[in-house]
Order: C-alpha cells, then sequence, then structure tokens
C-alpha cells in the first residue's frame, strides 16, 4: 500500500499525457499499413507489426503491476517513458521486418509499464466518485491521443510510410515532466497476508478481452477496406481516428451515466457500429459506424477500471489492474489472427458484420443478466 497523498496539478497533468500515448501506441502505424504491405508483402506478419506491440504489453503488464506495487509507481512510469521513446522511433531506422517486429515489442514492454502505473496511481488517489470521475479522463486522454495522433500519422504516412515512427519522440518529453513532477510515494512495509486476485476480476479481464479484440478491428482491418474504397493513407488516418474521438465523448460522459447497465449499453453501441459498417457502401457511413462503436468502447474501459479499482485491496492495485491492461491488449494482440478465417470466409465487410450481430446478441444477453440480478 502506498501512503495517500493530494496529487499536485502537475501530477496530473503528467499522468493525463501519459495516458494520451497507451491506446494510439500499436494503433499509429495503422495508415502506413498499405505501403508497409507492398515493401514487406501483405499479410499477417505485416499485420503483426501493429498488434505484435499489444503482446508485448499483455505479457508484461502482470509483471508491471508487481513492480508498481513494490518499488512504487514513479520509477515505472519515468522508465516506460523513456524506453517508450526509444523503442518507437527506432521504427524508422530499421529496414526489414523481423528487427522492426522487435522494436515494437520492446514498444509494448514500455506501455505495459506505463498503464499499470497510471491506472494506479489514479486508484492510489482517488476513491468513490472522485475516482471514476478521474478515470473518465484517463480513458478520454488516452482516446484524444488517437484524435490527435492519427491524423498526423496519417499525414505524414502519405509522405514517406516511416515517418510517424517520429511521434513516439513525444514521450521523451513528458518522460522529463514526470521525472520532476511526480514524488514516489514509498510502499508500505509488506505484511505477510497476501490477498489472491478477486474470482469477478478474472470475468472483467475475459469481458476486456472480447470487446478489445472486435473493437480492434478498426486499425487492423478498416485499412484496407477503405483502400479498396480508394481512400488515401490521409483519409484512413481521419477515418480510424474517428473511433477514437468517440471515445473521448464516451469516456467523459462515463461518470454522468454510470449505471449497473452500462457496460451492456456500450457492447450493444460497439454491435450497432460494426453492423454499419458491415453495410456501410462508402467511407462516410463507415465514419458513422466507428463513431457509434469507439462511443461504445469510451464507456466500457472506465467503468471495468472503476470496478477493478474497487475490488482490489490497496496492496495489490498494481496486480489487479495490470490484468485489465493484459486483456485489453491481449484482445488487440489476437484480433486479426482470430478473425482471419472469417475474414477468409466472408469478407472484411462481412466479417464486420458477423461480429457486430454477435456483439449485440451478447449486449442482450447482459441486459437480461442484469434484469434477472434485479428482480
Amino acid at each position: 500500500m502506498t501512503t495517500r497523498t493530494a496529487p499536485t496539478r502537475t501530477a496530473r497533468a503528467v499522468v493525463l499525457a501519459s495516458a494520451t500515448l497507451t491506446i494510439m501506441a500499436a494503433a499509429i502505424i495503422a495508415p502506413s499499413l498499405p505501403a508497409m504491405g507492398e515493401v514487406y508483402g501483405e499479410g499477417v506478419l505485416v499485420r503483426l507489426a501493429l498488434t505484435i506491440t499489444s503482446l508485448a504489453i499483455a505479457v508484461s503488464a502482470p509483471a508491471a503491476g508487481a513492480i508498481a506495487d513494490r518499488t512504487g509507481r514513479k520509477p515505472l512510469l519515468t522508465a516506460g517513458l523513456v524506453l517508450y521513446a526509444t523503442a518507437g522511433t527506432a521504427g524508422y531506422f530499421v529496414t526489414n521486418l523481423p528487427l522492426l517486429l522487435t522494436t515494437r515489442a520492446i514498444l509494448g514492454l514500455a506501455v505495459g509499464g506505463i498503464m499499470t502505473a497510471v491506472s494506479a496511481l489514479i486508484a492510489d488517489w482517488f476513491e468513490g466518485k472522485e475516482r471514476g470521475k478521474f478515470l473518465g479522463y484517463q480513458q478520454a486522454a488516452a482516446s484524444l491521443g488517437g484524435v490527435v495522433f492519427l491524423p498526423l500519422a496519417g499525414i505524414l504516412a502519405a509522405q514517406d510510410w516511416r515517418l510517424p515512427f517520429w511521434l513516439y519522440s513525444v514521450a521523451a518529453v513528458i518522460a522529463a515532466a514526470a521525472a520532476t513532477g511526480l514524488t514516489n510515494d514509498r510502499p508500505e512495509r509488506r505484511t505477510t497476508q497476501k490477498h489472491p486476485i478477486p474470482r469477478q476480476a478474472l470475468a472483467i479481464y475475459a469481458m476486456a478481452l472480447t470487446a478489445t479484440l472486435i473493437f480492434y478491428m478498426a486499425p487492423t482491418q478498416l485499412p484496407f477496406l477503405l483502400r479498396s474504397m480508394n481512400a488515401t493513407p490521409t483519409t484512413i488516418g481521419i477515418v480510424i481516428a474517428g473511433s477514437t474521438a468517440a471515445s473521448v465523448a464516451g469516456a467523459l460522459l462515463y461518470p454522468k451515466l454510470n449505471t449497473r447497465h452500462t457496460t451492456a449499453i456500450s457492447v450493444a453501441l460497439l454491435g450497432a457500429g460494426w453492423l454499419t459498417i458491415g453495410s456501410a457502401p462508402d467511407t462516410a457511413l463507415i465514419t458513422v459506424g466507428l463513431l457509434i462503436g469507439g462511443l461504445g468502447v469510451g464507456l466500457v474501459v472506465p467503468n471495468l477500471n472503476t470496478t477493478l479499482a474497487d475490488l482490489a485491496e490497496p496492496s495489490q492495485r498494481g496486480r489487479v489492474l495490470s490484468g485489465l491492461v493484459a486483456g485489453i491488449f491481449l484482445g488487440q494482440f489476437l484480433s486479426p489472427l482470430a478473425l482471419e478465417p472469417l475474414i477468409r470466409a466472408t469478407g472484411i465487410a462481412g466479417a464486420f458484420t458477423w461480429t457486430g450481430a454477435a456483439t449485440t446478441a451478447a449486449a442482450a444477453a447482459l441486459a437480461l443478466v442484469y434484469k434477472e440480478n434485479r428482480s
């Protein structure tokens, strides 16, 4: 457990700035995927340049949680930011796919540390409604990173597909601010009592994994669907950023809409958005579908985060919250692999239709469960 201290404005700003770097870490090269396919050959391996980062995050997050609980949040966050800047920009200089995949995996290690430290700091700083409110801000900041960086990545990719890698260098500035603007509250002396991970947490991890697996069709599959509609890299970046823009709105609305039905509502929105994309004849309607689905994701992530923070004992927050990070990013990694058979059978548009229908059905089932539990 860490000693509770009131966060300064600088500390809050550092945490929210760090959050902007997380969700977009893998997706920032999405506008470059078609050009990368021309250089390295289209296929699953090129898509893995995006999603291998997510696998590394999922694998490293539990270790990051243990480190955060043992040594404090500041060292983990600062080191993660430095590694993020180094590994991210390294992608500009590499000249072969295996080495590129290696740098992307190292980037994932950094993100696992950053996300875990950020969530643990918020759980340490706040309680109750204030915690839910700031977790909403965290998700909004994470989504805002996509709104800002993805269009920039699209513009840069239109000039040279390697240029978006330079966007990762912003983490160096935030690392300097973290080193000077955060205090490291030392963990209290560990007790002999060990708290197991709450059983409810495992169901939350599974839900996060599944929702993310479906949502991550946006950066991994849509660039190819949009290119078939003659969209430029700049357009691809702007359209995909639309989903993160809607996530900002959903995250900011979360504190006001927080009810026991929030999860069912958010899953229903994701399903409706993907059904819209599956039937879309043009870029405009695809954008509408992304906005609907992004709104749902913006609601569900802070909801799951708040639930876990409330379940966890203070001494185990890093470990419990790291499981959510692992679930989210394992879903990202598995997305192109798990959906490849469906895409081969139905095409990309058809895959959006089928996953949208399944997600909508799951939302209806969740609503029924909540209704039965209430009666």
